[in-house]
């Protein structure tokens, strides 16, 4: 093999001995140049210096994997009972969070104090756990933990505060009133969207969905919440930086160093941090540190102030139409409708990460379209609690956190849920945990999810214009534009779509609020329809990757990570 030039001549000085100053230099004498040689470098030395010449064999790309090879315990292998049961409990611990979070919001704004907090709590527990066990055995099958999803706040926000529930005085009524009128725009948003899985629809969607489409909103459905992590931090920041600090160190150091530790650190890095910052935030509280400081530090702050210790319950049952019968509006039902389908498009994105950091392959569209109906059964036959339950989007990226993606941690963590819900005292004492700490573990959760988008870039290429504009504008509008909405909403208190009807301006900047919708309908349709035709767009998209994954029959693998347990594959079968 031929050398490069600045190579040869690198060897060439460095191997040629200076025996007179006719071979050194001509602005050297002999003894200058005999000193410079005995300094110069070994030949090696000097030929790496020297760029030395790359083997062609180190210049192939990496190869694309179908399934990402990270994990210690894929969904079909699960690991010893002990870290089973730990892993289940932080998969429930950073569950609550969120559980906390949208109680926290909603609540208070309907008029329901610290009693009626504790028991929305309760409640979304409940339903997540049932909801849990129903996706991991009859939906799609993947260790996804259900939760509260973000995507139903601003909705909610709107029906809340609508000028028909100012007239009730009593906050407890208006409370009642308020939660039966959610309910029922609940059930329709719920049997809409069972329809879209059941009859097949969101199957289309998924089949005709490549790799470069899937980038945008996949990325975009945890980049799109930066405001619910770093943001939260800063409002106790010297409870959730620790928090973040520590997360870090204990994942990406102490894992890698420490050989005994990597349990502790590797698969347990969020419940020691959570632990060890919230023994910190007790001793701050106890000392009075935030005696003197603001009503709203104080509600960061305290490890004392969310009121569930005192308001929960120590044994309560969650049983259907508690608060009563459901209201029906049908303004109410369509804004749930406008929410319902920005968070399917967000469990879908949520989903794709959980496939890739669970080791397995990618979902057949007959699953995704049966797990999106699974994830509504619950609404189908009775609404519990008015708040339903959907993938969050720390669920796929903790498992990339402790290499862990195997069922048996998903079905404890359910258990975990539906244990907590009923017993409600021993729940209010961890979720009293203060909510900074929560934010400071989802800055690194998210960032994986999105990390999982980015992964299905190996399949594409990268090397085209259209690859590059489709990716460029769907991830550029898909943050330019809600942050649009949501700027206008904060200083003229109503969203850039203002008419007459109020159910219609809600619907439209629930949809242009969500960066995942926006990025998913802008990459879907640039992805379906610029330059479709050309030849060799096929492959471009990286869409030859997954064909063979869009029927459920084509490739050995669905039918081992996807097929329903107890033979009901032959009642039900996937396409």
């Amino acid at each position: 093999m031929i050398k490069p030039r600045a190579a040869r001549l690198a060897f060439r000085f460095a191997t040629k001995p200076p025996t007179s100053s006719s071979s050194s230099s001509p602005f050297l004498s002999s003894s200058s140049a005999l000193s410079l040689s005995r300094r110069r470098p070994p030949p090696s030395v000097a030929g790496v210096g020297a760029m030395a010449p790359v083997k062609a064999e180190e210049l192939v790309a990496f190869v694309p994997k179908e399934q990402y090879d990270g994990v210690d315990y894929c969904i079909t292998s699960p690991p010893p009972w002990l870290t089973a049961v730990l892993l289940a409990f932080q998969h429930y611990l950073v569950m609550l969070g969120t559980t906390v979070i949208v109680a926290t919001i909603l609540v208070p704004l309907m008029g329901g104090g610290h009693v009626e907090k504790a028991i929305v709590v309760q409640t979304i527990l409940f339903l997540a756990g049932i909801n849990t066990l129903l996706q991991v055995h009859l939906g799609t099958r993947l260790p996804a933990v259900m939760g509260a999803s973000y995507a139903y706040i601003y909705p909610a926000v709107a029906i809340i505060l609508s000028p028909r529930f100012a007239i009730v005085v009593d906050p407890f009524e208006r409370f009642v009133y308020t939660m039966r009128s959610l309910q029922g725009a609940l059930i329709i948003a719920g049997v809409v969207q069972a329809i879209i899985g059941f009859f097949g629809i969101w199957r289309i969607f998924i089949r005709f969905l490549s790799p470069l489409a899937a980038v945008p909103f996949v990325t975009l459905s945890a980049l799109g919440l930066f405001y619910f992590a770093f943001p939260g931090v800063a409002k106790c920041i010297e409870v959730g930086l620790p928090a973040l600090i520590l997360l870090l160190l204990f994942t990406e150091y102490a894992a890698h160093f420490f050989a005994r530790g990597s349990f502790l650190f590797g698969r347990c890095a969020v419940l020691a941090t959570v632990l060890v910052v919230w023994i910190y935030a007790e001793i701050l509280t106890a000392a009075g540190a935030y005696n003197e400081r603001s009503l709203v530090t104080q509600f960061s702050c305290r490890a004392d102030r969310s009121g569930l210790i005192h308001g929960a319950p120590w044994v309560r049952f969650p049983y259907p139409f508690q608060w009563g019968y459901p209201i029906f509006f049908a303004d109410d039902c369509f804004v749930m409708i406008a929410a319902s389908f920005v968070s399917l498009i967000e469990s879908t994105g949520t989903l794709m990460a959980v496939t890739r950091y669970a080791g397995a392959t990618f979902c057949p569209p007959s699953v995704f379209a049966r797990g999106v109906g699974w994830q509504n059964e619950r609404s189908l036959h009775c609404n519990l609690g008015n708040f339903r339950a959907y993938l969050p989007f720390w669920t796929g990226c903790l498992l990339a956190l402790t290499r862990v993606g195997s069922r048996r941690v998903i079905k404890i963590s359910a258990l975990f849920m539906i244990f907590f819900s009923l017993f409600g005292k021993f729940g209010a004492i961890i979720a009293s945990i203060p909510l900074p700490i929560f934010s400071a573990l989802y800055c690194v959760l998210f960032a994986y999810s999105a990390a999982a988008g980015l992964c299905f870039l190996q399949y594409c290429n990268l090397n085209t214009l259209r690859t590059k504009f489709i990716l460029s504008i769907s991830l550029f509008l898909g943050l330019s534009i809600p942050q649009y909405f949501r700027e206008y909403e904060v200083f003229y208190v109503f969203g850039p779509v203002h008419t007459h009807s109020p159910a219609f301006n809600v619907i439209v900047n629930v949809i242009f609020s969500s960066p995942a919708t926006v990025a998913a309908i802008l990459a879907y349709l640039l992805d379906c329809t610029h330059t479709y035709w050309d030849g060799p767009v096929w492959k471009d998209r990286g869409f030859h990757w997954w064909e063979k994954f869009k029927s459920y029959r084509h490739d050995p693998r669905s039918e081992e990570f996807y097929s329903l347990p107890y033979g009901l594959s032959k009642y039900f079968p996937s396409f």
